[in-house]
């Protein structure tokens, strides 16, 4: 059966396991602190154009978020997100398991605006009871978003612009960074992205890694105990060498963004797939993962013989079908998905 489900039930890149295997022996340092770690981060800091970015690595994206999230708040601070925001709809109330509020704002094709945010801020400080609120303290979106889409360069800008001046940090959700960077019409690079936010992550385990992913603190400096608010939270592993070895292979010769281009590559054949066959798309989506309306009987005919996300119904018994595609994507699975449609 083939699968369009989502981007992360593969298993790694050869190029990836093969640096694991090569190094198998070499005992390294726990926790993290490895040379081959230490490789890895200096690789990332140059793609990112920043010598003296702190980087840590982390096993998964929930824990990622909740993780970073809840070392850059206190007690009393929330998180604003919008509505769609990946934090606030598919991580089983993590962050609020951390007893930080997510404050959610209404979105525009599952992207947060500018304008939108600064209103927020701007209620909030001029109300007269914000004390007994939950006070804003840092900004979250997702690039791409939980919906496919991508921000521009200016958009990107404009809400830095505004969380700086509100001195609120913003935080960029990165676990499908490449397939977002990589998409036809992107205007941001990776250098950009990083000096646009604060902090982000750059997502291993959906673009060609067994697990991992890598925080990027950049415009403000992390807790000075991050790596004890990594051990309470769980998110600490022994054998640390393990993300460092991929990401290490993930960012050698570009390997991480040919990756990414190779998903979206696949993912516009796809389009033209579902084009083809006449299927309405319930948005616009340049990465990998792409939005089609298909009748309740389509549905139902293609159980059983390919996996893909029921997202949610529409009008006139149709279903938004989600279909992604990944690093691992072959030319042979979208031909079966060509058949099978």
């Amino acid at each position: 059966m083939i699968s369009f489900d989502c981007d992360y039930n593969n298993g790694a890149h050869p190029k990836v396991l093969e640096n694991l295997v090569r190094y198998n022996d070499a005992k390294p340092t726990p926790y993290g602190f490895d040379e081959f770690s230490e490789r890895a981060k200096d690789r990332i800091r140059e793609a990112i154009g920043m010598p003296d970015a702190q980087i840590f690595f982390l096993t998964g994206g929930t824990q990622t978020n909740a993780t970073a999230i809840d070392s850059m708040l206190y007690q009393y601070e929330g998180v604003i997100c919008v509505g769609s925001g990946h934090i606030n709809v598919h991580e089983a109330g993590a962050v609020e398991f951390t007893e930080h509020k997510i404050i959610t704002i209404p979105d525009t094709l599952g992207k947060m605006e500018a304008r939108v945010l600064d209103k927020y801020l701007d209620d909030y400080m001029h109300d007269g009871n914000k004390d007994h609120a939950v006070h804003p303290g840092l900004v979250y979106i997702t690039f791409p978003t939980e919906l496919g889409t991508l921000y521009t360069a200016r958009e990107l800008d404009d809400i830095y612009q505004v969380c700086r001046r509100y001195d609120i940090p913003l935080y960029i959700d990165g676990a499908r960074l490449g397939y977002g960077l990589m998409a036809d019409g992107c205007d941001i690079t990776l250098p950009y992205l990083a000096r646009h936010c604060d902090v982000f992550y750059i997502g291993g385990t959906k673009i060609g890694a067994l697990c991992g992913e890598a925080v990027v603190f950049t415009n403000r400096q992390a807790h000075k105990h991050f790596f004890s608010i990594q051990k309470q939270h769980g998110a600490v592993i022994a054998k640390g060498a393990l993300i460092g070895l991929q990401f290490e292979a993930l960012f050698t010769d570009d390997l991480y963004f040919k990756l990414s281009r190779h998903a979206i590559d696949m993912a516009m054949q796809m389009k033209q797939i579902f084009q083809e066959k006449g299927y309405e798309f319930w948005l616009d989506s340049p990465t990998n993962q792409q939005f089609v309306i298909l009748p309740d009987v389509k549905v139902e005919e293609l159980a059983g013989k390919m996996e893909f996300t029921h997202w949610g119904q529409t009008t006139g018994h149709r279903t938004i079908c989600r279909f992604v595609t990944s690093w691992a994507t072959t030319a042979d699975e979208l031909n079966e998905l060509k058949r099978l449609l």
